[in-house]
């Protein structure tokens, strides 16, 4: 006997949409056996209709929320991206007690609390696996595996457009420009790339990991966020030179405040990254999160973080989750938000400092700059001086302290007469020094 199929309403037919379609489809049979009866697509939100999708033309509709209100749709998979509409969409699903699994963390990382309580009033699940890392599981392993542990830092590589122009300029020695135009050609980088490389991406990103991890709600406009336009060749040699390498981190810890309090820390920055660190050698369009926990010690995922098959393969597995629950009667895991820890601001965290300078070739250049640094008790770790006359160019490496005295510190070198110009400023991520 046959049991009643779950319908599933699929809105967005892009790289995503259109893999999770196509393997839905293919593996039919698999998929009831996983979950003890069939998915039926009951219809498939498009913004036109009048053109060929690979598709049955029957399942094409032009208006989601009619879809969405369906009394046949059980599950509702939102891969539209963008806020507005599929936070409308989200909300009215889950107000009517379907559950949803969708890969938007843009809408995540703005509206998970209001997203959440509406789950938990209907008594509905929300997903969402495929938000952060593409195929990585990450999401599920911190709300369920390690539910019994207390993780204190997760961070990592979380947009692979990023880390493609990174790794190629460090590769080849080309610059920024020629790298992120390469990007375009290979379909890497959007036609409009301010989301990655300027770190908006992977600062909704953050804000989702650091929510689940430390039970707390945490949006984007908490991150702390920097993008990787301003690095250069020159940037990527001297990191070479210090056994080092960048990488565009996205970092969530735990911290203790001098006062003793317990406050959390969400920030997006490109940073050097020690060559021995597991986040160093992660190249291309790869993405990886290392997770440490005070029980399980330090984990690591790694693979594709993004792509139409790597992100349907999350879905489908949320969409796996979700439907076994609608089959047996259970629910996923809720919204775990006790711990109400605040965001302790970006000068408040310890790090250390990479300082890159153009400076005036003579005596006593050292000594000036260097005061600067102890002024605001700023120990300095490693001083190179590379090339001479006009072209001269000090180098500083800084052991840990405030990241407000840091601030303070290069401001404060761009306003003495020996330094023609601060370059880059970027901070050393995987030490403890």
């Amino acid at each position: 006997m046959t049991s009643k199929p779950i319908g599933v309403a699929v809105l967005g037919l892009g790289n995503v949409g259109s893999e999770v379609v196509r393997i839905l489809t293919e593996n039919a049979e698999d998929f009831e056996a996983r979950i003890g009866a069939p998915l039926e697509i009951r219809g498939i939100a498009v913004r036109r209709v009048d053109c060929d999708r690979g598709v049955p033309a029957e399942l094409l509709t032009d208006d989601p929320a009619e879809l969405v209100g369906r009394d046949d749709v059980d599950i509702v998979v939102e891969v539209l991206g963008g806020i507005d509409i599929p936070r409308k969409l989200v909300l009215s699903a889950l107000e009517k007690g379907k559950s949803v699994i969708t890969a938007n963390k843009a809408l995540l990382a703005e509206y998970t609390g209001e997203l959440a309580d509406a789950a938990e009033k209907s008594r509905a699940d929300l997903y969402f696996e495929a938000a952060v890392a593409g195929a990585i599981p990450v999401v599920r392993p911190l709300m369920q595996s390690l539910a019994g542990d207390r993780v204190n830092k997760v961070a990592g590589i979380v947009n692979g457009t990023t880390n493609f122009i990174l790794s190629a300029m460090d590769e080849t020695g080309a610059d920024y420009a020629e790298t992120l135009a390469e990007a375009g050609r290979l379909g890497y980088a959007e036609a409009d790339p301010t989301a990655d490389v300027e770190g908006y991406d992977a600062a909704s990103k953050a804000a989702i990991l650091a929510s689940i991890a430390f039970h707390t709600r945490v949006t984007a406009g908490d991150v702390y966020r920097e993008g990787i336009s301003k690095i250069t060749s020159d940037d990527l040699e001297t990191a070479k030179s210090l056994d080092c390498t960048i990488k565009l981190l996205a970092i969530c810890e735990r911290i203790v405040t001098p006062k003793g309090k317990e406050r959390i820390s969400a920030r997006v920055y490109p940073a050097l990254v020690p060559l021995n660190h597991p986040l160093a050698s992660v190249n291309g369009a790869f993405n990886a999160v290392v997770v440490e926990a005070e029980a399980a010690g330090r984990l690591m995922f790694y693979g594709q973080g993004a792509g139409g098959a790597p992100t349907a393969s999350a879905v489908l597995g949320d969409l796996v989750m979700a439907a076994r629950n609608k089959f047996y009667g259970g629910r996923g895991p809720l919204e775990s938000k006790y711990a109400k820890l605040k965001v302790a601001p970006m000068g408040d965290i310890l790090t250390r400092y990479y300082v890159s300078m153009q400076v005036a070739d003579k005596p006593g250049v050292l000594a000036t700059v260097a005061a600067e640094f102890s002024k605001r008790d700023v120990s300095i770790s490693t001083v190179r001086q590379q090339g001479s006359g006009d072209g001269a160019r000090l180098v500083v490496v800084t052991h840990l302290a405030a990241d407000s005295a840091l601030s303070d510190t290069v401001a404060s070198l761009e306003q003495l007469d020996v330094v023609v110009h601060v370059a880059s400023v970027l901070r050393l991520e995987g030490t403890t020094v």
